[in-house]
């Protein structure tokens, strides 16, 4: 029988700059205490799948929040790698300033008046990520942002990687923690797009099976896991 590998895509935990609403793509800082929490209710809620390994980006957020997680279902000595094609996008000029400033002026590139608009019109598949990435990359005044297509390259490169070394150890679950938009530039063409119909928030979870050499997105913007974590542990939902 060929092996399987089923991989848990998490976005990380709330931080600091999530938290002031500013723009945090190759920029970092640390979880909140309300970042930390989520991280751990995650965790709790994965109690009952076993990993094997798992994945971060070179960021430290990421990092902090696979710590977290691992600590709280109690597997805090499994390997864990590091890998920079996980990384979230880079918005060039507009990282750090305020989220809205760089929404905005997407929204009025791509004729929105508003970001509101712009949004329900993603949901409705109306427009998609890759067009409010390039047009970030079109008005970047650096010239440093990335487009959807080189987010897209270098996370579905990283993930199939990833899936490729752990497949050659059997079946198993893997822990991969990364960041919103570049999980949504992985995964929307893999499948993602069939079933992206939330946001990503903050500890959401996207399961991806890797067999055969094909990948499987069965589930995206998870937050099930959350909520069964909280109530795990006595938090109020």
């Amino acid at each position: 029988m060929n092996s399987k590998i089923t991989l848990y895509v998490a976005r990380h935990g709330k931080t600091l700059m999530n938290t002031l609403d500013r723009v945090q793509g190759w920029c970092d800082s640390p979880l909140t205490d309300e970042g930390i929490d989520v991280a751990r209710y995650l965790g709790h809620g994965l109690n009952d799948v076993v990993f094997r390994t798992a994945y971060c980006s070179d960021l430290r957020r990421t990092k902090q929040t696979v710590e977290v997680i691992l600590e709280a279902k109690g597997q805090k000595d499994i390997p864990v790698y590091e890998f920079s094609g996980l990384r979230e996008a880079c918005f060039g000029g507009f990282e750090a300033d305020f989220n809205h400033t760089m929404w905005n002026s997407a929204a009025l590139y791509l004729h929105y008046t508003s970001v509101d608009a712009m949004y329900k019109d993603i949901l409705a598949k109306k427009i998609n990520y890759r067009d409010v990435l390039n047009a970030i990359q079109k008005i970047d005044k650096l010239g440093m942002a990335e487009n959807f297509t080189q987010v897209e390259q270098r996370t579905q490169a990283s993930l199939k990687e990833i899936a490729e070394k752990e497949i050659r150890k059997g079946d198993g679950n893997i822990l991969v923690i990364s960041h919103g938009m570049s999980i949504l530039a992985m995964l929307l063409s893999l499948g993602g797009d069939k079933l992206f119909t939330k946001p990503l928030d903050n500890a959401a979870v996207c399961k991806v099976t890797y067999q055969n050499g094909e990948f499987t997105v069965e589930s995206m913007a998870d937050m099930s896991y959350v909520e069964k974590g909280k109530l795990m542990i006595g938090v109020e939902v």
